[in-house]
């Protein structure tokens, strides 16, 4: 298939040199590699800059309302789970009011590819702060830097026991396409973090990794069975040490140290996945930014246990109708 293929008609109103262009694109270019016909595709979003995508993509689409994406997409994936179901969430629709659907669909790991828009500010409604803008951020509702400390959505994605998480950036086309692909082939929720500007709002919030310049020195393509090197001669590589105690920490050693790591990108211990998803901040570049598929472990996911649960009890029950199941139920009279 071809990605024009799943371009609708509609014209793009992202505004111009927004970073949520590039994402749509490669969403475009992921599903036609994945191959699912137009028809049996669905894209679930919220409200949000991000939330507008069903309109800009030749499928099935639901734009919901605010921080319900999440419900929706479960329900349209429980009910037909043969259909390729995406959703479309920011940072403040996905990790505020949104925020209990978004880790009970990880808990419950159904088969959805999540694709989560982080801009660090709330774009839609002009330029508030959301739960993922950094301390001390100044914005149209914290003129004086917002005191609250943000949320991490990887941090978030662990602690309910997710199963696949990958983070892109939005200047990144072949690794924001690859982790897509990924994300639709593994069975359970998946979750793509995509940093993108807000060029309005929040411009140049990511620039500390998405200069040209400098993303290499700051950040890591990780993938699975591969080095963890990076660097703009490949001379850096990532390994654990040991001498603080007990905890281990990472460091950055030289490319052909023997203790550099090959990334495992399907170990069940969550451990390490949990630090290379940490790593990295504007404010302290010793380590880099992991980009990449993170962690990709499979689970049994809800969808496939739900209707293999009711064609069981189907079998066994002797009731062909709603009557007659009613009729073995608990009856009174009042």
């Amino acid at each position: 298939m071809e990605a024009s293929q799943f371009k609708s008609n509609q014209y793009v109103k992202f505004c111009p040199g927004c970073g949520d262009h590039a994402i749509c694109m490669a969403l475009q270019k992921a599903m036609a590699q994945v191959g699912i016909p137009t028809h049996q595709t669905v894209v679930i979003s919220g409200i949000g800059c991000s939330s507008r995508m069903p309109h800009y993509l030749n499928t099935y689409g639901f734009n919901t309302i605010h921080g319900r994406g999440g419900a929706i997409a479960t329900g349209v994936k429980t009910s037909h789970p043969e259909l390729s179901v995406w959703q479309m969430t920011g940072d403040g629709d996905c990790l505020a009011i949104g925020g209990n659907h978004f880790i009970h669909e990880l808990r419950r790991n159904v088969d959805l590819n999540i694709c989560l828009f982080n801009n660090r500010i709330y774009g839609l409604t002009k330029g508030q702060y959301s739960p993922t803008s950094p301390k001390g951020f100044v914005s149209k509702s914290s003129p004086f830097g917002t005191v609250e400390r943000p949320f991490i959505p990887a941090e978030l994605v662990f602690g309910a026991r997710g199963t696949f998480f990958a983070r892109t950036l939005d200047v990144d086309m072949p690794t924001t396409v690859d982790c897509m692909v990924q994300g639709h082939q593994h069975k359970g929720a998946s979750v793509i973090e995509c940093l993108v500007n807000c060029v309005i709002f929040n411009n140049g919030t990511h620039n500390w990794i998405a200069d040209r310049e400098m993303r290499a020195e700051h950040s890591i393509v990780l993938k699975h069975g591969e080095k963890m090197i990076f660097g703009k001669e490949k001379d850096k590589g990532l390994a654990l040490d040991y001498s603080q105690g007990l905890i281990p920490r990472l460091i950055v050693v030289s490319a052909d140290d023997e203790r550099v790591l090959v990334h495992d990108a399907t170990q069940k211990d969550s451990t390490l996945h949990r630090m290379l998803a940490m790593m990295g901040d504007e404010g302290d570049t010793t380590l880099p930014i992991a980009l990449g598929v993170i962690r990709n472990v499979e689970e049994e996911s809800y969808d496939i246990a739900v209707n293999q649960q009711i064609n069981q009890v189907r079998k066994q029950s002797k009731a062909t109708t709603f009557d007659q199941l009613t009729a073995t139920l608990e009856q009174w009279d009042i």
